[in-house]
């Protein structure tokens, strides 16, 4: 399959992994590439020396083309950004900040820069700031996202409508026909999250992925607007925010509440009660554990008689 997304990163499905902190390691990133999509590192919760290891480990494990996503609000990110030139990758996704604080950086070393965003207004200070490709990510996404809750199905043709450059969709995407779905209404590919945390190479806790298979609908909420808007699961710590806010919290006491660590605890250590349990509202539909290749074998397969069936109607 070829498109505007597959030629810009040379990859065989248009097919994203989602740069997840504690989840994306390079087990998965490279699992995701050798199978034909485009994995990609998550450093977000990685020190320097973590992120070079983890780089050094997937060039080994796979010869195809993977990235790394860089969450701008990293406070060492500049050395982050050493690594990354150091270690000759050649494709990176920034998030959560402005693209223009690195963009141009990136591109003059000859890599490849996505940026992710969750609103219309954002995709085009990406474009303006000079990105190679946007993920567009909905409201129904996991872990941090847009304070607008645009959903998958009203953004991805709101930003194709105003941009020029290739556009990946992100946010509730599991399926193959998920995967048609955001492509007709726009999108040259999709990025996949929630779908590779319940996958064998994912590096999160057993205990979270077991949440994730046995996810219902409703389970996941949008919260801590004021902080850093986050989908999680409804669990302890969940609750004990909720109780915040209805005795009238201060964004203070929020984060004295949210501490340091939540996510760690609860998606790497595998604390389902106290810990932060970011998940997308797409884990409704997650029912199994299995190899990040047969997740897009699958994927392609149903992408594919899914156009078939809808050419047949």
């Amino acid at each position: 399959m070829q498109n505007r997304i597959t030629e810009l990163f040379k990859i065989e499905f248009p097919i994203v992994q989602g740069g997840m902190i504690w989840t994306s390691g390079w087990r998965l990133a490279s699992a995701v590439s050798n199978s034909g999509g485009l994995g990609v590192i998550g450093s977000g919760s990685m020190y320097p020396d973590v992120l070079r290891e983890h780089i050094q480990k997937c060039k080994k494990a796979t010869s195809k083309p993977f990235a790394v996503n860089v969450p701008m609000l990293y406070p060492d990110i500049d050395k982050l950004m050493d690594i990354i030139i150091e270690e000759d990758v050649k494709i990176v996704f920034t998030s959560a900040g402005n693209p223009k604080t690195w963009t141009s950086f990136l591109k003059e070393k000859g890599i490849t820069v996505v940026h992710v965003v969750s609103s219309l207004k954002f995709a085009l200070k990406a474009q303006e700031a000079g990105v190679d490709a946007i993920v567009a990510e909905g409201f129904e996404a996991g872990g941090h996202n847009g304070r607008d809750e645009t959903t998958t199905l009203v953004l991805i043709p709101a930003v194709k409508e105003k941009i020029t450059i290739p556009l990946i969709a992100a946010g509730g995407i599991a399926t193959g026909k998920a995967m048609l779905a955001a492509m007709v209404l726009g999108a040259d590919g999709v990025q996949v999250g929630s779908r590779f945390v319940a996958s064998e190479e994912a590096s999160n806790h057993m205990n979270f992925k077991e949440v994730v298979v046995n996810a219902k609908e409703g389970d996941t909420q949008l919260t801590l607007k004021e902080l850093a808007p986050v989908r999680l699961v409804k669990n302890k710590f969940y609750n004990e925010v909720q109780k915040a806010y209805a005795d009238g919290a201060t964004n203070e006491e929020l984060k004295t509440l949210l501490g340091r660590g939540r996510a760690k605890k609860g998606m790497f250590l595998g604390d389902l009660e106290d810990g932060e349990l970011e998940i997308g509202q797409v884990s409704a539909l997650i029912h199994d554990i299995k190899p990040a290749g047969e997740i897009i074998k699958e994927m392609m397969s149903e992408f594919y008689s899914s156009i078939e069936l809808i050419s047949s109607i």
